[in-house]
């Protein structure tokens, strides 16, 4: 149990508490932006377009701090009346025991418990509460970086996080607001590089000919894939700076996609880079989703 706040307490006027935080539960903006040089990944939000799109729905600027839960079971409180928006994955929404037709954006009284079912489709669900958590940033970010430990780290039960001064929620048709998940199959476009060349050319048929599933062992960190393997074998590279999308392929021969805690540098060939906006969706691709390459063309845009 913790009070995760920003500045002094005595300035602060509402909280939102936790009861339970599910199976995972961070909190995220938009990162850290502009700092591979000092060795410091982005990180923030997995689905950035469904973050930016609650903390909109919440009169929030779009990179307030809000809540990233994966796979549910999220439960809280606030102590002053505040509009809540969920965003990204689909699940059903509970106000004290009771189900919430139209969830996507809610006034939540104070004392009341907000509960997360399990994800209906979709993998992570994001929270934004009007007014942002007031909550302390490390180079000016509040993001939680599972790789590197950066901020403040996974919420816990009993945790009281500050929530900011409320501004008005704006005039949103909610009805249109409406987060990009998978669905069966999943295309991902990427763009070929750095070291595509150094693949034989039945490795690059191979990417993009095959059907690939996502294994079990992904995270915030990247997505793994099972399928076919490559017969690049292992190559000596000297680590160079890697991209959130990044196709890495490692000895054994299975890619992996980095997404948002990424680490800043590696020594294994990357194939290919996936798009920022394809990034927002196979971070919502539960494991088993079959996910499809789709090349770029070159040069193009």
């Amino acid at each position: 149990m913790r009070t995760v706040l920003a500045g002094t307490a005595a300035k602060i006027t509402a909280r939102l508490r936790i009861i339970d935080p599910g199976p995972s539960t961070t909190i995220q903006d938009l990162g850290r932006p502009g700092l591979a040089h000092l060795g410091v990944t982005r990180s923030g939000a997995a689905d950035r377009t469904s973050l930016r799109l609650a903390n909109r729905l919440a009169g929030n600027p779009e990179g307030a701090p809000a809540l990233e839960n994966t796979y549910g079971g999220l439960s809280f409180t606030v102590s002053q009346d505040r509009y809540v928006a969920i965003t990204g994955a689909a699940v059903d929404v509970r106000v004290d025991g009771r189900i919430v037709d139209e969830p996507t954006r809610i006034r939540l009284a104070a004392g009341r418990a907000l509960t997360l079912g399990r994800p209906r489709f979709g993998l992570r669900t994001y929270v934004a509460v009007a007014g942002g958590l007031a909550v302390s940033r490390v180079f000016g970010s509040a993001a939680t970086d599972f790789l590197s430990g950066l901020g403040p780290g996974p919420v816990t039960a009993g945790d009281t996080l500050a929530l900011g001064e409320v501004a008005d929620p704006p005039e949103l048709p909610v009805e249109l607001a409406v987060s990009r998940l998978p669905s069966a199959t999943i295309d991902l476009a990427f763009r070929w590089g750095p070291r595509d060349t150094l693949f034989p050319a039945r490795d690059r048929a191979t990417l993009v000919n095959s059907l690939w599933t996502i294994s079990p062992h992904c995270n915030r960190v990247g997505a793994r894939l099972i399928g076919p393997r490559f017969t690049v074998g292992s190559l000596g590279l000297p680590s160079e700076g890697m991209a959130p999308g990044a196709i890495q392929v490692p000895p054994a021969g299975e890619p992996i996609v980095f997404l948002a805690d990424h680490p800043v540098t590696g020594g294994y060939p990357v194939v290919g880079v996936v798009t920022d906006r394809d990034i927002d969706l196979l971070a919502q691709a539960p494991p088993g989703t079959a996910v499809r390459f789709r090349p770029l063309p070159r040069g193009g845009r």
